[in-house]
């Protein structure tokens, strides 16, 4: 059983490093469905025109939310400079709303398989109420 999950996790391990990912494998990853589209504005504790935000359902630090676009943009490379600037506020607005001003957060956005993007919407992540790590990664 350890040999089984062991070959698994080797398996797993080179598949997500380093390999290069083919046109066709992104245009399939870019036509997953995105569970940000199904979410009810219930959820929404922040919003403007163009972007909306939303606390992590998996949250890796004690504030964690998230800031998506309300129309689906695969990843930051799709984004125009003036929604990555509109998202960039919103989340600037929510961390000083949540009480991160002043301790201090971090914002990071994900990008592709080597990057850690899991979800193909473009989303912000902002992370704060515990001392942060670095190299993340």
């Amino acid at each position: 059983m350890k040999i089984a999950l062991f070959t698994f996790l080797i398996a797993l391990a080179a598949t997500a490093t380093g390999a290069d990912i083919t046109d066709e494998e992104l245009s399939r990853l870019y036509e997953k469905p995105s569970v940000f589209e199904s979410l009810p504005k219930t959820r929404w504790i922040a919003e403007s025109k163009n972007a909306y935000v939303v606390h992590d359902v998996y949250p890796q630090a004690p504030k964690h939310m998230l800031v998506i676009p309300k129309k689906r943009i695969p990843t930051i490379l799709q984004a125009s400079p003036d929604l990555i600037g509109e998202m960039v506020i919103l989340a600037n607005q929510v961390a000083k709303k949540e009480g991160l001003e002043k301790n201090g957060f971090r914002m990071v956005i994900n990008t592709h398989p080597d990057g850690g993007q899991s979800v193909y919407h473009l989303h912000i992540h902002i992370l704060g109420g515990r001392q942060m790590k670095w190299p993340p990664g």
